[in-house]
C-alpha cells in the first residue's frame, strides 16, 4: 500500500488525534458506525485489515480503535498500547490468524487467574465490531523505535510546515518526503503499514485544503510519545 496513492477520506485516522488520558475504568460503549457489519458468529481473523475491505475502511477501523483502546484498555494496557508492564504488550500479536485468534479469545472472555479477574470480559459489553477496530489500531502500531531514525528530519519538517502557509508549494514536497518516511516505519506485529506520526501528518497534507498546521501538531505528538 502506497501513500502516494491514497485518498483524501483517509483522513479518517487523524480526525481525534492521539489520544492522551487514560481509559475510563467501567468499560465505555464504541460508536462503530461506518464499519461493515461482520454477522453474528464471532471471527477468528481481522476482518477490518486493508487488503479485505479497502483503505477508507481499515482507516475508518483505526479512528475508530483508536478511540475504542483508549477509553477501555489504556488504563491496563499503556497508551498507544505501549505497555508499561502489568499487562501484555498487545502491540507485539502477530497480524495473523494466530494473533487474531489470541486476541478475540481475550476480548470475547477476559482472563482470570486463581480465581482473580486479571482482565473483564467485553464481548458482550463492546461487541465485535469495535474488537476488531481495536485489533486494528493495535497492529498499526509502530514498533519501539521505528521513528528514531527520522527523528531528527521529522522535526526540521515539522519546523517548515509550522512556518508556512496552507498555499506555499512547498507543501506537495514535504508530503511526499513524509509519505517516503511513513512507508519505512515498521509496526510490532508485522502488519505492513503503521499508523505514525509521519502517516498522519502525509494525510494532512493531501488534497486540496492541506492542513500544515495540523500536520505539524501531529507531528509533535509523535515524536513526544516516541521519546
Amino acid at each position: 500500500m502506497h501513500l502516494k496513492n491514497w485518498s483524501t477520506a483517509t483522513a479518517l485516522i487523524v480526525i481525534g488525534g492521539m489520544a492522551l488520558a487514560h481509559g475510563d475504568a467501567a468499560p465505555q460503549p464504541v460508536d462503530t458506525e461506518g464499519l461493515p457489519d461482520v454477522g453474528e458468529e464471532w471471527l477468528i481473523e481481522n476482518p477490518y485489515r486493508a487488503d479485505k475491505v479497502g483503505e477508507e475502511t481499515w482507516a475508518k477501523a483505526i479512528e475508530i480503535g483508536d478511540s475504542g483502546y483508549n477509553q477501555n484498555c489504556a488504563r491496563c494496557h499503556g497508551l498507544g498500547a505501549v505497555s508499561g508492564g502489568l499487562a501484555p504488550d498487545l502491540r507485539y500479536l502477530e497480524a495473523e490468524e494466530y494473533g487474531d485468534e489470541w486476541f478475540v479469545e481475550r476480548f470475547r472472555h477476559g482472563y482470570t487467574q486463581n480465581g482473580t479477574t486479571k482482565m473483564p470480559a467485553f464481548g458482550e459489553l463492546l461487541g465485535q465490531k469495535a474488537a476488531w477496530a481495536i485489533r486494528t489500531y493495535i497492529e498499526t502500531r509502530p514498533d519501539d523505535g521505528a521513528l528514531d531514525e527520522h527523528s531528527d528530519r521529522l522535526k526540521e519538517i515539522r519546523d517548515d510546515l509550522d512556518a508556512m502557509s496552507d498555499a506555499s508549494g512547498d507543501i506537495e514536497a514535504l508530503r511526499a518526503e513524509l509519505s517516503k518516511i511513513a512507508q519505512e516505519v515498521e509496526t510490532a506485529s508485522g502488519a505492513p503499514v503503521a499508523d505514525s506520526a509521519a502517516m498522519r501528518a502525509a494525510i494532512l497534507l493531501q488534497g486540496d485544503t492541506p492542513r500544515p498546521s495540523a500536520a505539524a501538531e501531529q507531528l509533535t505528538i509523535g515524536l513526544s510519545a516516541a521519546q
